[in-house]
């Protein structure tokens, strides 16, 4: 298997799109605060993996949604370190505040702020993949949360936001969580048209899986 493409480079933190299923830009971080480093959502690559020992000393595996297994508990086990599924809070002494975004019977979601670095980590609420955006979107909702609105996401300022789903922003972070949410439900018809004639019947591009 192809390696993991390296994104969201940062003087603390760093992500990896792995390289299948292309269409989903699965996205994973290393978050380097308080001291330790906090693995998020990953899919295992023994490069990226490598990458976060260079970091630092890791601290936690943190899961932000319930389905988001990927592979959180192998890559728990294999740097010696607690997996927290969608903790309600931070371990204590973490440098990191949770954010609930969802908490239904089949969808639990939570993201994480870590204050000292103004960076906001989300899972599947925001992301910049292709199937997230409409025109001139460059950060969007989720397709399945544009009638719900993770309105809690708005408590913060980020300085970088790194989504579950395709590379983070970086450039006026904040004012994109509040574009994104101002304007997803008046903009998912022309995301959803879009959306169809770039991977539905009427277009040539397909969906690689």
């Amino acid at each position: 298997m192809a390696a993991a493409r390296i994104v969201d480079e940062l003087p603390f933190a760093f992500g990896w799109i792995a390289p299948e299923p292309r269409f989903m830009q699965r996205c994973s971080h290393a978050v380097a605060a308080g001291g330790r480093v906090w693995v998020i959502d990953p899919v295992a690559d023994d490069g990226a993996l490598d990458r976060v020992l260079a970091l630092g000393e890791p601290g936690g595996v943190v899961q932000l949604l319930d389905r988001h297994d990927r592979d959180c508990a192998a890559v728990a086990a294999q740097l010696g370190v607690a997996h927290l599924v969608v903790p309600a809070e931070p371990p204590a002494g973490a440098p990191f505040a949770v954010i609930p975004v969802l908490d239904m019977r089949r969808w639990r979601e939570v993201a994480v702020w870590f204050p000292e670095e103004r960076t906001l980590v989300v899972a599947e609420a925001l992301g910049t993949a292709q199937f997230y955006r409409g025109p001139k979107e460059r950060l969007a909702v989720s397709p399945l949360q544009r009638l719900l609105l993770p309105r809690r996401l708005l408590s913060v300022e980020p300085e970088h936001v790194l989504v579950g789903h395709g590379e983070g922003v970086h450039e006026d972070a904040a004012a994109a969580v509040r574009d994104a949410l101002a304007h997803a439900r008046s903009r998912a018809p022309a995301w959803l048209w879009a959306g169809l004639r770039a991977h539905g019947p009427f277009g040539t591009q397909r969906r690689t899986s």
